[in-house]
């Protein structure tokens, strides 16, 4: 079968699951007002990081008694934060379907070396019991698993009476995804997953629960500096006011800033959330007419409307060994970057060959609606080349 290569290309060909795409009519030139050169201590600094802090509360809807903190490192960074400071006080509920989730319990088993840990695993394209989890016990998880396009449905499998506290990585949940923060006593983020931000900043939002812990809590191990967020056995506030640990990149709060009031422009978050599930009915609707690919999840309640999954499901390439699957991942995607009709969607390393599809909301349905017509040409060539059965 021969598929005619389609005549126009993605407005912005950037599909990656982070970095993500800029939101829509992004130029350097929103970024000429940066407080370069400044100290990020002086006055214009703190305002600024003050601005990201007060943005984020408006278009996340964060409740106003929570606290956030821009925090080095990234999301990473934000996890390792929470995790650090606050585990170890009562046993651990460990949620896990995908690489960085399992990342999670590794730094909670093999590097905090805790002993009471429960384990909830799941296959890529699944979601574990939630049932099972425990409310006596913290519970560390990913709101959307990044690399396995699941997230979980809603937040009602976490009880409102919990003793222990909920830390939940949504890096590519925020912004995209309603969180239920009365359910959530850390969350985090990072600056270039849903908003299009640059990278190497993280966001770390604090409950009042959370906050006692820290207040009351002391672990076992000691903490580096860019993980303490107490002086003398109370919360520092001024984390919380834009007074960050270390030195932030001012160039990069600009443009953070820039994403936050374009979100602000086009209606928040409802209008953020709308944009992601718009560009993935495109996929689904793609994947209706398609018989060859499908969705990692099966389960619609528990899909992603950010980072995508799709599998190949054409017995032609399935009764492939895993490696060759996985090449023909890779060759499908590098034809159509040598297009450049659409770059770095080709699934996470350690999943499931297939392709990844970022859908946030700074990217436009009708690109993604073109890039469907360019796997589709891509999907034919590379199929044709595959070696001819004996």
């Amino acid at each position: 079968m021969t598929v005619a290569k389609p005549a126009s290309r993605p407005n912005v060909p950037h599909f990656s699951s982070g970095p993500c795409a800029k939101r829509p009519g992004w130029n350097a030139q929103n970024l000429k007002d940066a407080a370069l050169g400044r100290s990020h201590r002086a006055k214009v600094g703190k305002t600024k990081l003050k601005l990201a802090i007060d943005l984020t509360r408006e278009v996340l809807e964060v409740p106003a008694d929570y606290r956030i903190g821009i925090v080095p490192a990234s999301d990473t960074g934000a996890v390792e934060m929470a995790l650090w400071s606050l585990l170890g006080a009562r046993p651990v509920t460990t949620l896990a379907w995908e690489s960085f989730g399992e990342g999670w319990v590794s730094d909670i088993v093999k590097e905090l070396k805790l002993k009471d840990v429960t384990k909830l695993n799941a296959a890529y394209g699944e979601i574990p019991d939630l049932s099972k989890v425990d409310p006596k016990s913290d519970v560390v998880f990913t709101w959307n698993g990044t690399t396995s396009g699941v997230r979980v449905p809603n937040a009602d499998w976490i009880s409102a009476t919990r003793e222990g506290l909920t830390i939940c990585d949504a890096t590519s949940a925020a912004f995209a995804q309603p969180l239920d923060f009365a359910k959530l006593d850390v969350v985090t983020f990072s600056w270039q997953k849903a908003l299009g931000g640059e990278a190497a900043h993280g966001m770390l939002i604090l409950s009042p629960r959370a906050v006692e812990r820290l207040e009351t809590y002391k672990p076992a191990w000691p903490l580096p500096k860019i993980f303490r967020m107490t002086k003398g056995g109370k919360i520092n506030e001024g984390i919380f006011v834009g007074e960050t640990i270390n030195t932030p990149s001012m160039l990069c709060v600009e443009d953070y800033l820039d994403a936050l009031n374009w979100a602000k422009s086009i209606g928040g978050l409802k209008a953020l959330i709308a944009r992601a599930d718009a560009n993935t009915k495109v996929l689904a609707d793609w994947k209706a007419k398609t018989p060859w690919i499908d969705f990692l999840a099966k389960d619609a309640a528990i899909r992603s409307n950010t980072s995508v999954c799709l599998k190949f499901t054409d017995p032609a390439i399935t009764s492939l060994s895993d490696d060759a699957q996985a090449e023909f991942s890779k060759k499908l995607v590098a034809l159509i970057e040598k297009e450049g009709a659409g770059y770095d969607f080709a699934y996470y390393r350690d999943a499931p060959a297939g392709l990844r599809i970022w859908c946030g909301a700074t990217v436009e349905a009708k690109d993604v609606e073109i890039l469907t017509q360019w796997i589709d040409w891509a999907f034919a060539e590379t199929k044709a080349a595959l070696p001819k059965a004996a």
